[in-house]
């Protein structure tokens, strides 16, 4: 019997909870998808290019990706509550202060760097929470809590658009600092992590024991599973944040759709990448990361193909491009999680995945600032698209050759599970 209780509830059931709590939390950090709907609104106001807008987004996605690792830590000592309520906090002062910004410098201070420490503070608890709580689900829990991240822009870019036209960019970014931050701090206090080797009811598991795939060190730089995964995790976030990034430009300079169809073209692009986290989590779970990346790279080639050959008026095809994109980028915020989860031990997730996490914020800064240049320089975002399907080929070919294999049940040892 499970006399540990969540909600009032019996846990195996009361933590069912936690997945939307957590994915309402995501969604509110998540807006940083949503940032192609600011870009030419504060390219007018501050008189800036195509990769100086980009800047401030680029140095938010590595910031981001770099505390990370850091929060992994400051989940085991402060505790998930307090961890995502700072979290929470300090990205609302970073967009309330992007507000002010008047400047170049400003805003890459403010949003980039404030908000991106925020974020970067919070965004691992609810993966880290639903991890700790579903041993038995693993890649379900972790790719439904993960949703609300992809699916941020369905409800914020049209959100922020609303806003802008009503209120003006800078006061767009204050009313969003201060509801995000109260939102996310008043969830924070529900956010709490399992006792230690808790275990759901054996009915729940389906058997007495639970099958672990664990690498043999604790040393997860040592083994091949990491730099297979870390790369392959590069190159999927490279070129799924250089698209991200350049949706509604591309949409409005190369298929020439208006501001406001752009913005709701971004919109259903979320509702594709909140798709590709649970499903690809999936994938990762019954077959393994190998096939799950291959099949991303897959999807990311065929949009390079349809994006190098669209033309102006062209906006079926750039609907089922940009789809792709969002959708492949969306699989691998939870192929590398739940992968993770898998390769690596799972009470070392938190640390784990913040070390693998790094590779987000490589491809984040490197896919933007080449997206922006490669605009600037030739005029164009169509040639954007020439190293997304270069990338796309050499990440299969990595996917193939350097990312381990799992073993399969008969070649890993079962261990009893404790029983609470």
């Amino acid at each position: 019997m499970d006399t540990i209780k969540l909600f009032g509830m019996p846990a195996h059931r009361g933590r069912w909870l936690l997945i939307p709590l957590g994915i309402v939390v995501l969604l509110c950090l998540g807006t940083v998808y949503s940032w192609s709907i600011f870009r030419k609104p504060l390219e007018k106001l501050l008189n800036i290019g195509a990769t100086e807008s980009l800047l401030p987004f680029t140095v938010l996605l590595v910031v981001f990706a770099l505390l990370m690792p850091i929060a992994g830590f400051l989940i085991d000592r402060f505790g998930s509550r307090v961890v995502t309520a700072v979290g929470g906090v300090v990205m609302g002062v970073g967009y309330i202060l992007t507000s002010f910004a008047t400047n170049e410098p400003m805003l890459v201070f403010a949003y980039g760097l404030v908000a991106g420490a925020g974020i970067g503070i919070a965004y691992g608890v609810p993966l880290a929470v639903s991890a700790k709580w579903f041993p038995d689900k693993k890649g379900i829990a972790v790719g439904l809590t993960v949703i609300g991240f992809g699916l941020s822009p369905l409800i914020t870019a049209p959100l922020a658009k609303n806003l802008i036209d009503a209120y003006g960019v800078r006061q767009t970014f204050t009313i969003l600092g201060i509801v995000f931050s109260v939102i996310v701090v008043a969830i924070a206090t529900q956010l709490k992590m399992p006792p230690s080797e808790w275990q759901p009811p054996a009915g729940n598991v389906g058997s007495a024991r639970v099958t672990s795939v664990r690498a043999i060190t604790e040393k997860i730089w040592q083994t091949q599973s990491f730099y297979g995964l870390w790369t392959c995790y590069t190159i999927g976030t490279f070129v799924g944040l250089s698209a991200i990034g350049i949706s509604s430009p591309v949409a409005q300079e190369m298929i020439e759709l208006d501001s406001t169809t752009a913005a709701m073209t971004v919109s259903l692009f979320a509702i594709f990448n909140g798709l590709g986290r649970p499903l690809f989590g999936w994938v990762t779970d019954r077959f393994n990361p190998k096939i799950a990346a291959i099949a991303s790279y897959v999807l990311i080639l065929i949009a390079s193909i349809l994006m190098l050959n669209a033309r102006t008026g062209a906006t079926l095809t750039y609907i089922a491009a940009f789809a792709l994109f969002w959708l492949s980028l969306g699989g691998w915020l939870a192929i590398a999680p739940t992968a993770t989860l898998t390769l690596f031990r799972a009470e070392n997730y938190a640390k784990n995945y913040g070390i693998i996490f790094t590779a987000y914020g490589v491809g984040a800064f490197f896919g933007t600032i080449v997206a922006g240049r490669i605009r600037d320089i030739f005029g164009s975002y169509t040639y954007a698209f020439y190293p997304m399907a270069g990338l796309a080929i050499a990440g299969t070919i990595v996917a193939v050759f350097f990312l381990k294999r799992l073993p399969a049940v008969s070649e890993i040892l079962e261990e009893p599970v404790a029983r609470s």
